[in-house]
């Protein structure tokens, strides 16, 4: 019997502990991007459902798009082709035929006082100040071999989460479209840019929690102007995001 009781004292005291390692990484560790959902995952607890939360939102757009989108199952990848990049066309296609491809076309909205490689009808950014959106900082982008790539766009619904939501049954044309949709791009950190990589709302939101709120609400709006689904965790991360959004 004295066996059993040291043993859940000690069980106690690694509950205790745990919960404080918890409310430290909470109180410090926003600043890199960490948030309940990933503490969470990262502790190996079960995903919660925020059904009620849902229900519960506050009206708005977003809440209502969001409630409307197709949920499916995040273990149902049958009879998904792989994903492969060159299904949504060619990179940065001058879809809307002004002459300059998508990408610089980002990066003349985006950046502030752009300036333009002479001779190119102003299709070239050379240089510019970009207030980056996922990280809060600001950046000064010169192009360049060794430069261009601290500025990168974004899908903000990634190609390979849209592939998996639906869109590996669009035609070609429809893909490409979406590739080069600047509803869904947005020029950011690179590094930033490569550590979201793929994922979607539930495994990753910006490190600058002041942008979260638009962030997600820019993807459920790509989701819901192009009938994507979402899985229940990625569609629960949203709906507790948009509970603490403001207007």
């Amino acid at each position: 019997m004295a066996r059993r009781r040291r043993r859940r004292k000690n069980t106690g005291d690694q509950i205790v502990v745990s919960l404080i390692l918890v409310a430290l990484v909470w109180a410090f560790a926003p600043g890199v991007g960490w948030d309940l959902l990933d503490l969470r995952s990262r502790l190996g607890w079960p995903p919660t459902r925020s059904g009620q939360a849902l229900s519960t939102l506050p009206d708005s757009e977003a809440a209502r798009q969001l409630r409307e989108l197709t949920v499916r199952s995040s273990d149902d990848s049958s009879g998904i082709p792989d994903y492969n990049r060159e299904a949504f066309g060619e990179a940065w296609a001058d879809v809307n035929h002004n002459g300059c491809d998508t990408r610089n076309d980002i990066l003349a909205r985006d950046l502030a006082r752009p300036t333009f490689k002479p001779g190119t009808h102003d299709c070239i950014v050379l240089t510019g100040t970009l207030a980056e959106p996922y990280t809060g900082k600001t950046i000064q982008f010169e192009r360049g071999d060794k430069t261009s790539s601290l500025v990168q766009i974004d899908h903000v619904v990634a190609l390979a989460d849209a592939w998996r939501s639906g869109a590996w049954q669009w035609d070609e044309q429809s893909r490409q479209e979406f590739a080069n949709d600047p509803e869904n791009l947005l020029a950011v950190d690179g590094a930033a840019n490569r550590d979201k990589s793929a994922s979607s709302a539930d495994q990753w939101l910006p490190p600058n929690a002041g942008f979260r709120c638009d962030y997600v609400k820019r993807q459920i709006a790509v989701k819901y102007s192009y009938g994507l689904s979402v899985t229940e965790p990625e569609q629960d991360a949203m709906a507790t995001q948009l509970a603490t959004c403001s207007g």
